[in-house]
């Protein structure tokens, strides 16, 4: 039996897929329409790193809800990077919209067919 599997690996895998969505995500605009090298190289990694893990995850998650949670995840923290460190608005609709997105990605892990 492998030491890493099942479905807490599976979700252990979204949640590291999902962080790295949000570095690429994050490092996007540094890229400049990635006509720079670095910032480009360093996102495209955070790109198939993130596909990667999000496959990993598909293999013992339904595609559905690994999706939506990967999607989730990507834009709350990327919105919250926005806020912190761009200074993009955070005003209370932004935040309850916001919310409204974590309540899904909970939710969808809560009620997964899947246990883990």
């Amino acid at each position: 039996m492998a030491l890493f599997s099942g479905t807490a690996a599976g979700w252990s895998f979204l949640l590291l897929a999902g962080l790295s969505e949000i570095c690429y995500a994050a490092a996007i605009p540094r890229t400049h329409g990635f006509t720079r090298l670095w910032p480009s190289l360093y996102c495209g990694f955070f790109i198939a790193l993130s596909l990667y893990l999000l496959a990993q995850a598909v293999r013992t998650l339904p595609v559905g809800t690994a999706y939506a949670v990967w999607v989730g995840i990507g834009a709350l923290g990327t919105a919250i990077y926005g806020i912190v460190y761009l200074d993009e608005p955070a005003d209370t609709a932004r935040l309850a919209c916001l919310g409204m997105i974590l309540a899904g990605v909970v939710g969808l892990k809560l009620v997964s067919s899947v246990p883990g």
